[in-house]
């Protein structure tokens, strides 16, 4: 048995199933887990899930990947997952989240690292299960000055100081990765998922940054490069825009 009412913002519906409501959005991953789909859930950005919807792509994984809208300034009302957050069952209910039949994920790098061992993805060797983990540790002090600097009302004024900054762990990132065709080494791994993204955002910002970085450049044509990619770019389920979201600074539009 089955209706549907009206959700308190008026733009979404609860579904009546069995004497009980669903969110319509609720009902909808129920149902893919059902039917064996994983799904991502995240905001209608690149952001945190990019590297992610990356990685599923190259692994060939179908799955639903739920997007969720922020509201027009200046409230930025969040509801459209506020509202359901504490309905998937999630120990931690954040974005993103990763729901595969039974298990429910969240944080970023641990939803990597599932669908990253499900594939031989984490490095096989000592050596590149090593590298592996200064990869992932040091790209998230990245992304964090990144995100500090992209969410910022200064960043015309913290500019500047910021490109140094990143100018220099780009170049450690270039030093590190050195004539390896991956970070890790001569097989990819989930990490270089997280370097593609971010290295892609500092492109998008200011492509000087890569001068003179030839295995950078190397690096990201490499990855492009990849059938499984080169194939996700071209379609129109690919998000080129917008990196973050609508409060940022950088990347909002």
């Amino acid at each position: 048995h089955l209706c549907c009412a009206p959700a308190c913002d008026d733009s979404s519906y609860y579904v009546l199933v069995f004497g009980r409501y669903f969110h319509t959005s609720l009902l909808f991953i129920i149902l893919l887990s059902s039917l064996g789909m994983p799904t991502l859930g995240y905001w209608n950005i690149r952001g945190l899930a990019q590297p992610i919807r990356l990685l599923l792509e190259y692994t060939g994984t179908d799955y639903e990947d739920s997007k969720y809208e922020t509201g027009p300034a200046p409230e930025y009302d969040r509801s459209d997952w506020l509202n359901v957050r504490s309905s998937f069952g999630l120990d931690f209910p954040n974005l993103p989240y990763y729901i595969d039949g039974d298990i429910k994920i969240t944080q970023s790098n641990a939803i990597l690292r599932y669908i990253a061992r499900k594939n031989n993805l984490c490095g096989e060797t000592e050596e590149e299960q090593v590298r592996v983990d200064i990869m992932e540790n040091q790209a998230m002090d990245f992304r964090n000055a990144t995100v500090r600097f992209s969410y910022s009302p200064k960043m015309n004024e913290l500019k500047p100081g910021y490109l140094k900054d990143a100018r220099n762990s780009i170049e450690q990132f270039s030093r590190f990765l050195g004539s390896k065709q991956w970070f890790a080494g001569d097989k990819i791994t989930f990490v270089d998922f997280i370097m593609y993204e971010l290295l892609d955002q500092h492109r998008i910002l200011d492509p000087s940054l890569f001068d003179g970085l030839q295995s950078i450049k190397d690096f990201l044509a490499r990855f492009e490069a990849l059938p499984k990619i080169a194939e996700y770019m071209k379609s129109d389920r690919f998000m080129s825009r917008p990196i973050n979201n609508k409060m940022a600074s950088f990347g909002a539009n």
